[in-house]
């Protein structure tokens, strides 16, 4: 027979046990309320868009969805979103095809075929390219990477002007467009990619790894069959995490690209527009009807971001089998 423990102890138990309960309740109810708070602050942004959306369009001339001219502040009030829809979705869209293949490649690189020693300071200078400035990004563009497009450019209209979305169509200018753009979106949205991507390579279980080559695998079937998909979500949500910035960037697509009102396919010709760009552009010098049309092009930017997450994590559940580590 156990004695029972003393009843001093037994005080000191029920007292822990309460404090315990008591730290869960106010950390379950902290956390629960910054999730309200994020919400609330979301329908705030929302609702106030929408608001000032509303009374800009009740004054439009235009079809907000199909007009390429943007002039608020004219006698006749006339704007929308065509060429910036188009602007915005074409260089985000030019810039994941460049970045992504090549982030995964990065990662894979640092956390699974470079030694430790060059592993860690390439890893430290991939992460520093994500603290330099957009500024800084869009001067270098502007001074360094559009006078140097032209052989690229001229490359492509030569040999894939046939598809005429790369047939340029004005020769001889400069390289200020939504292809150049693309590209210096990728560069930006590289390092963010890559850091995702390369601790998710990091947390697959090594005994995947060892099991896949004591089968006779070489490294790269094992990185086919064990890393790439344990990874799959984790790469989706790195995409969505670049996307989102290239969707919003702003300072450095307002140096690069040269805008006008005129929609075309012709990727490599100069001009086009994003709704990031063309909102920092005008809304110092807009009146209070041009302020609101700027404020309806930046809902639509909202709906779009939001779309494109709520996709992503669709995805993301769909592939939670492949990740290796489903709840």
């Amino acid at each position: 027979m156990t004695s029972a423990p003393p009843a001093d102890a037994r005080g000191r138990t029920r007292r822990s046990r309460g404090d315990s309960r008591r730290g869960d309740s106010v950390f379950f109810n902290l956390s629960r309320g910054s999730g309200i708070l994020l919400l609330v602050i979301m329908a705030a942004i929302a609702g106030f868009l929408a608001y000032r959306s509303f009374l800009a369009l009740g004054k439009n001339e235009g079809n907000f969805l199909t007009t390429f001219e943007w002039a608020p502040d004219a006698a006749k009030p006339v704007f929308g979103i065509a060429v910036l829809t188009f602007g915005t979705l074409v260089s985000a869209l030019i810039a994941m095809v460049i970045a992504v293949p090549v982030s995964v490649g990065i990662a894979l690189f640092i956390s699974h075929y470079a030694p430790r020693r060059i592993a860690q300071p390439f890893a430290y200078l991939v992460d520093l390219l994500a603290a330099v400035p957009s500024i800084v990004y869009g001067l270098w563009g502007v001074l360094f990477l559009v006078p140097h497009m032209d052989g690229l450019t001229s490359w492509m209209d030569e040999y894939l002007g046939w598809t005429y979305v790369f047939d340029q169509s004005s020769s001889g200018v400069p390289a200020r467009n939504l292809f150049t753009v693309g590209i210096l979106l990728a560069i930006m949205v590289l390092p963010i990619i890559t850091a995702v991507t390369r601790e998710v390579f990091r947390q697959v279980p090594r005994m995947h790894e060892e099991a896949a080559l004591a089968l006779g695998a070489t490294r790269w079937e094992m990185i086919r069959t064990s890393v790439l998909p344990f990874g799959r979500p984790g790469i989706i949500s790195a995409s969505m995490l670049g996307l989102g910035r290239a969707l919003g960037e702003t300072i450095a697509v307002a140096t690069v690209l040269s805008t006008n009102s005129q929609l075309s396919l012709h990727l490599l010709d100069p001009g086009g527009g994003t709704f990031a760009q063309n909102i920092a552009l005008k809304f110092n010098e807009a009146q209070p009807l041009g302020r609101d049309a700027l404020m309806a092009s930046g809902l639509v930017l909202f709906v779009i971001t939001l779309l494109v997450n709520g996709a992503a994590r669709m995805i993301i559940a769909r592939r939670k089998e492949y990740s290796g580590a489903a709840a």
